[in-house]
């Protein structure tokens, strides 16, 4: 095996006027389209959620690299003696000098895009990935992300044996305000659901429509007692206050299905979700509006 070289490549060509600042798009790999603005004097990479960009991927080292803003304008990339390496356009770097449309990869299937924008573009982009990854009716999070997001949650949470929390939740008889009050009104039911349930939860929760009327929020750092404790908190933000809309009150319930690791057994993500479902159906059998567990 070849030792690796230092490769410091110096940017010749000028910038272009209308950009003004350096970022980060991901082009492949989990959260595909997120853009990171590279403001900080240094901004790290790794597999720990302590770095300013974590990438949750098999492959990455906990402090994988380190991204520079030099005095000038120039950025230098820095691979921090990680396990499997930092490459460039394909090569191995140790330290290099970034240019326009440089691709890094790290770890098996992650590539960023390094680059200029303006403002004008970073709107865009963020346009963009917001509607790649978010349902169109509620704005919460979608149920592709979802899927990556609780592979990528449930995998960190294994290896470093962290508490990993999944509540499903469904609307009780949502049906009915459907067919009593048109779907106008049951739009606006799930809307404001969301508005809520994001009001409550941590900004690093992830709160997803997983389908219809059936939510999901990937709670990490959460303990089984504490899911409890958080599911019954959400139980009463639906259930405590009527959903209004054009001069109807309508009383709402929820029900909710809560699993939790290293508490259940669960060997893979989908057994999670299984558990779950499992747990809301038995607060759908018991009388609705509870939370549940098995």
């Amino acid at each position: 095996m070849t030792d690796e070289t230092t490769q410091v490549i110096s940017m010749n060509t000028p910038r272009t006027k209308n950009k003004s600042f350096p970022c980060l798009i991901v082009i492949a790999g989990a959260n595909a389209g997120q853009m990171y603005r590279l403001k900080a004097p240094e901004i790290s990479i790794g597999r720990s959620h302590q770095n300013t960009i974590p990438i949750l991927e098999e492959g990455v080292s906990r402090g994988h690299c380190m991204i520079h803003n030099l005095p000038g304008g120039e950025v230098m990339l820095e691979d921090l003696n990680s396990t499997n390496g930092t490459f460039v356009n394909g090569d191995p770097v140790t330290r290099r000098l970034l240019e326009d449309g440089d691709k890094i990869q790290i770890g098996s299937t992650s590539i960023l895009k390094f680059t200029y924008n303006d403002s004008i573009e970073e709107n865009f982009q963020k346009q963009m990935f917001e509607s790649a990854l978010r349902d169109g009716l509620t704005q919460a999070y979608n149920k592709r992300y979802f899927t990556e997001r609780f592979n990528s949650e449930y995998s960190y949470s294994l290896r470093h044996k962290f508490p990993l929390s999944l509540i499903i939740i469904d609307l009780d008889h949502f049906k009915q305000v459907n067919d009593t009050h048109g779907h106008l009104v049951g739009d606006a039911v799930l809307v404001e659901l969301t508005k809520r349930m994001h009001a409550a939860i941590r900004s690093e929760d992830v709160f997803a429509r997983y389908g219809g009327e059936e939510f999901a929020i990937i709670a990490r750092g959460i303990s089984h007692d504490h899911g409890l404790i958080l599911g019954e908190r959400l139980r009463r933000v639906v259930a405590d206050r009527p959903f209004d809309f054009e001069g109807l009150s309508l009383p709402i319930t929820a029900s909710f299905g809560l699993c939790s690791i290293p508490y259940h057994k669960a060997l893979t993500p989908l057994q999670m979700i299984e558990f779950a479902d499992k747990a809301l159906y038995e607060a759908k059998n018991s009388g609705r509006n509870r939370v549940c567990t098995l």
